[in-house]
């Protein structure tokens, strides 16, 4: 290896970008794929192995209730090697945990048990968790307290037993609407294992995701990226691919590196073929080297 291919590899591991058709180490953020948006055909270990092979080296995963399938994909991984890095939580919507109704609460803190299982099982160290839904019949007030009550007595004693964090996510529940809110919801349980899972689109709605990253800062373990077009003077949105949308993502980029971020960052856009995760994969690559996207 000659000085300058050198050069370029060791520029491009502080980076984490593609040199050469290398895949660089680096100790800043990494790329992952929602397990959702891979081709829904063929095994765990053929999906899998067309997410390695597109550029992804790891995998959000979503609740699996079957043993069976569990530890399926636990070798599919293992073969394909590519690292289960997060669970999504699945019963968090339907269930919420800051409903009045018992019933519903213990429906949900069983859907967590399973989901800080499975973390535990593939080598996750989170789980993705839609903390309270605010409507009709769940004040701002109740959501919050509720929430935090169920987690603090009956989520957090497994995930500490596990040592799987619990990492809430801001999304479209009328609930967590600025990062100061988010800041208080994580720090009020003053424990190693809630974090804050941060998505850089679902923000752009009201706010400005470099804003929330900064004031967030090292409470946030995890990341999802998408982008979001919005039209405000016909009242619309629409949810696109990576630096298609309305995000800075060069001003994002440098309030990751600002709060020195270096977790797993989850493509959360449509899905698509090899081709497809191919260009994403190349997309995020950019963004981490400090570029547009596209």
């Amino acid at each position: 290896m000659d000085r300058r291919t050198f050069l370029s590899i060791s520029a491009a591991a502080a980076a984490g970008v593609r040199v050469h058709g290398l895949q660089a180490s680096a100790a800043g953020p990494k790329k992952s794929v929602l397990i959702s948006m891979l081709p829904k055909d063929g095994s765990y270990a053929q999906r899998f192995a067309i997410a390695r092979d597109a550029g992804f080296p790891a995998i959000e995963m979503q609740t699996i209730a079957r043993p069976e399938e569990a530890a399926e994909i636990k070798e599919a991984a293992r073969s394909a090697g590519i690292r289960i890095h997060s669970v999504m939580n699945a019963d968090h919507w339907r269930y919420p945990l800051s409903s009045r109704d018992p019933e519903v609460v213990t429906k949900s803190v069983a859907g967590m048990e399973t989901s800080l299982r499975n973390a535990a099982l593939w080598g996750a160290d989170a789980v993705l968790l839609v903390p309270a839904v605010v409507d009709a019949a769940t004040s701002y007030k109740d959501a919050w307290t509720r929430s935090q009550d169920v987690i603090r007595k009956r989520i957090l004693p497994l995930a500490q037993e596990l040592k799987v964090i619990v990492a809430v996510e801001e999304v479209w529940n009328k609930f967590l609407l600025s990062p100061m809110e988010m800041a208080r919801y994580v720090d009020d349980f003053n424990s190693p294992w809630v974090k804050a899972y941060f998505d850089v689109g679902n923000v752009v709605f009201y706010g400005f995701p470099q804003d929330w990253i900064r004031t967030l800062g090292t409470r946030i373990v995890k990341v999802h990226l998408k982008d979001f077009q919005l039209d405000r003077p016909n009242g619309r949105f629409i949810w696109k691919n990576l630096g298609e949308g309305d995000i800075d993502w060069i001003e994002v980029r440098r309030a990751f590196t600002e709060i020195g971020y270096s977790g797993f960052m989850t493509t959360e856009v449509s899905g698509g073929d090899a081709a497809y995760l191919k260009d994403l994969a190349g997309r995020v690559d950019r963004f981490l080297a400090g570029q547009k996207p596209v």
